[in-house]
């Protein structure tokens, strides 16, 4: 699958009269010379190694994972890069039969017998790994949550979304902490002697978001639950990466959570070992944004994410202990609810998903630098919803087994540093200036709501050069298109070819094209045709050679707003 999606070699073209080289005129000038965005690439100024942090997602529905749009969706997501794709599930203690629905999955892993002693089944538990492991996905394995049998609080148990109160006896403490410790030494002992060594590679950790209801306990009864869990997962798996306590936020509620769970796992005393201080691998918390619907129109808040994500890198940052630990954002999300459908998240099915995607994610690595952190991860939660229509709305990857928008945002990230096809490494950032970027400071405090943000990234790998460039404002309103003057140099030869890439209002998007033929909720053959061809990446440009002159290319190109385009350079 790591050569599926061979872009370079197979793309899908779609021919355009002129390419997507537009708005030049005779002399080979845009129309607009003096408006247009200078963006120079500088590919022999290289600098630290590329290293993805987008290749990590996730979701409440565990069970989606082995039904046969989950195991098309789980391929594909193995296929974008050759660097490790990770996966988050929830809800994988929690009991049930495996139905899935919107924000709830189940696994029976443990019940109890009229006696009282404890019963293992690891029938559905084995569905969801298998899907994982067969696609090449590693698991970040989220220990959660509360078995029926095993919560102090345990009626009612399961939640109703979106009636009702979704933090049912799911969330509650355990009534009994060694049969807690005892289930997770089994679990751990059976995903061990099934898969092997490979779970040495996988990433471990203890509950979600435990300072809101998703844990009715106390911090200090989440301390020890994390004491007892990484205990047992260090039992059987002795170099195990084990981390946490992914909070919310971060914020004024959360970082006080926050802080006490560093310090505990810095100097306390760990209930399992009669130790100081807990095992920590990695620190995770979640930033999310808040849209709004504003005059008929969605209006992104770009910001809120961003501070959040800051604000947990100065907690993190003020500790001398952690500084240096690996970072993951466990759900960098534009809003913080998947499955909720409403007027202000419309942004889902369309452009403005992707390209929001790749303005979060370039500005988490400009804060990761500015704090010299080490951010290993940002986790989208988004996968796929099953049994529902097309284009329903959640915020997702693909509906109906119909790719969205948004994956060809993944795709092109994945094409940076010469991936998916090589296997020499991700070779490095080059320098890169944009008179169209907008100021970190400012994003982050105010986001994009006067000038777009008209900004691009590059990596060098051998003689091949990527450039990712996305035209992102906050607000969904028609706008004209950015034209662009790109100049890349520090290059060798006489000729270069390019390829060029496109996902904006009518390139690589499915959605668009399922308006066009009337909105079906349940496409037949001929449509899902029509849809599937929409939904894969638009190559715009392939194998153009170019004239190298003094080790530079100069490219005149038109980028939509709301549009992200990945240059290829040979």
């Amino acid at each position: 699958m790591k050569n599926a999606y061979a872009a370079w070699f197979a793309c899908l073209c779609l021919a355009l009269p002129t390419s997507c080289l537009a708005f030049q005129g005779a002399s080979g000038t845009t129309s607009t010379e003096e408006a247009a965005v200078a963006i120079h690439v500088h590919a022999g100024q290289t600098m630290t190694p590329y290293k993805p942090i987008w290749n990590n997602f996730g979701a409440d529905e565990p069970n989606y994972l082995y039904a046969p749009n989950g195991k098309k969706l789980l391929a594909e997501l193995a296929a974008l890069s050759p660097a490790p794709v990770y996966f988050r599930p929830h809800n994988l203690f929690t009991t049930g039969d495996g139905t899935g629905s919107l924000k709830w999955g189940s696994t029976n892993v443990y019940t109890e017998k009229p006696d009282g002693s404890p019963v293992y089944d690891f029938t559905i538990t084995d569905r969801i790994f298998d899907a994982l492991v067969e696609a090449h996905v590693r698991p970040l394995v989220e220990i959660g949550f509360m078995p029926e049998a095993l919560s102090t609080h345990p009626e009612p148990y399961r939640h109703t979304f979106p009636n009702g109160d979704i933090f049912t006896g799911w969330s509650y403490p355990p009534r009994d902490e060694a049969r807690w410790s005892a289930l997770v030494t089994a679990y751990v002992t059976h995903l061990h002697q099934r898969y092997g060594a490979q779970t040495d590679t996988w990433l471990w950790e203890v509950w979600n978001e435990p300072d809101i209801p998703y844990w009715h306990g106390t911090a200090a009864q989440y301390d020890r639950l994390y004491d007892l869990t990484t205990a047992a997962i260090r039992g059987v798996l002795p170099a195990a990466k084990v981390g946490g306590p992914e909070a919310t936020g971060v914020s004024d509620h959360s970082e006080p959570f926050l802080r006490q769970f560093l310090e505990h796992c810095a100097h306390g005393r760990n209930i399992a070992t009669a130790g100081t201080g807990a095992p920590l691998d990695f620190i995770s918390y979640h930033p999310k944004g808040r849209p709004r619907l504003v005059n008929g129109h969605v209006e992104m808040s770009l910001a809120t994410q961003l501070r959040a994500v800051e604000r947990g890198m100065q907690v993190i940052a003020s500790y001398p202990e952690w500084k240096q630990t690996p970072i993951i954002l466990g759900e960098s999300d534009p809003e913080g609810c998947g499955a909720c459908l409403s007027a202000q998240n419309g942004y889902r099915n369309g452009p403005l998903y992707g390209v929001s995607i790749a303005e979060a994610t370039m500005r988490t690595y400009e804060l990761a630098r500015r704090y010299g952190l080490n951010v290993e991860g940002s986790v989208t939660w988004a996968f796929e919803f099953e049994n529902q229509p097309a284009f329903a709305g959640f915020r997702s990857l693909a509906t109906d087994g119909i790719d969205k928008a948004v994956l060809n945002v993944f795709r092109m990230l994945g094409m940076l540093g010469g991936g998916p096809n090589t296997q020499d490494g991700l070779g490095n950032w080059v320098a890169v200036e944009s008179s169209g970027a907008l100021p970190l400071e400012q994003v982050v405090k105010a986001s994009v709501t006067q000038a777009p943000d008209v900004n691009a990234v590059a990596t060098r790998n051998g003689r091949e050069v990527d450039v990712l460039l996305w035209n992102y404002h906050d607000a969904d309103v028609p706008a004209a298109a950015a034209n662009i003057v790109l100049t890349v140099d520090g290059l060798r030869g006489s000729t270069a070819v390019q390829a060029e890439f496109r996902m904006d209002a009518t390139h690589s998007n499915a959605f668009a094209k399922w308006k066009q033929i009337g909105e079906p909720a349940d496409p037949n053959a001929r449509q899902r045709a029509e849809l599937d061809k929409a939904a894969a990446l638009a190559c715009t440009t392939r194998d153009r050679s170019i004239a190298v002159r003094d080790g530079a290319v100069e490219l005149h190109l038109s980028l939509p707003r709301q549009g992200v385009a990945l240059i290829r350079l040979r």
